[in-house]
């Protein structure tokens, strides 16, 4: 059985100033765990209904497990329907990133993306797509919030996110930026090259004003129909998919 300030301090990392006060985030559901245990993600305790323990690979010594009820369950998860099991996981330190890892390769950048379903989204298909780097300006939504968690479904353990000064770091790199913009050339002629940072912008607002002067190469998907915009994590898929067909020839 939890006590009452197990169950108060788990749920207060359900909010980002105490997240970020104790270091800890909070991932939910089987897969997700099972993923986060051999990355390099330290897990701090587990928390599961009685039926999920035998689903757990060996962990190691240091992770403390605690067997809950339902109710339990329900207090502290951040979703109306838990998924039986639930895991606290420590914050990595952060560092600046090294530019010599964004080279020959593509990275996503986003630029004020405020929808905790897109970020994970995205990260999703980064993973997917294999690319290792989404950089993300300071204004874009925590990645560590509990709806982008869920939504990365485990990615998260594999994609390397971070948060720059967006200016200074493309400016810095010294590879082409190729931004998401209305205007730009078609996505379908775009040459690709063998690296590039790719600027997706703000849901509402597109990128912003600043980051669109450092853009060398905007792009554009398209459009057929009569819809206004894409969604951001949608953008990013196709954009993600097209760079990957162009690296195969």
């Amino acid at each position: 059985m939890l006590s009452k300030s197990q169950i108060g301090f788990i749920k207060s990392l359900h909010q980002k100033k105490y997240r970020k006060e104790h270091g800890i985030f909070i991932i939910e559901g089987i897969k997700s765990i099972v993923e986060f245990i051999p990355s390099d993600y330290e897990i701090h305790s587990v928390y599961f209904l009685p039926q999920y323990q035998p689903l757990l690979p060996k962990l190691p010594a240091n992770i403390k497990l605690f067997e809950v009820t339902s109710a339990e369950l329900e207090k502290i998860s951040t979703l109306q329907a838990p998924q039986g099991i639930l895991a606290l996981v420590n914050i990595p330190q952060t560092t600046a990133i090294d530019l010599n890892t964004l080279r020959n390769k593509f990275s996503l950048v986003l630029d004020g993306v405020q929808d905790p379903g897109n970020l994970g989204t995205i990260i999703r298909t980064a993973d997917w797509f294999g690319i290792e780097h989404v950089i993300c300006s300071s204004n874009t939504v925590e990645v560590y919030n509990p709806k982008t968690v869920q939504a990365t479904m485990g990615s998260l353990c594999r994609v390397k996110v971070s948060y720059q000064n967006l200016p200074d770091l493309i400016k810095e790199a010294g590879i082409p930026v190729f931004g998401a913009m209305l205007n730009g050339s078609s996505l379908y002629e775009t040459q690709w090259g063998d690296e590039g940072l790719v600027i997706l912008g703000n849901e509402g607002q597109g990128v912003s004003p600043e980051i669109v002067d450092l853009i060398s190469r905007p792009v554009t998907i398209p459009r057929v129909g009569h819809a206004e915009s894409l969604n951001v994590a949608v953008s990013a898929a196709i954009f993600c998919a097209d760079i990957s067909r162009n690296m195969k020839k």
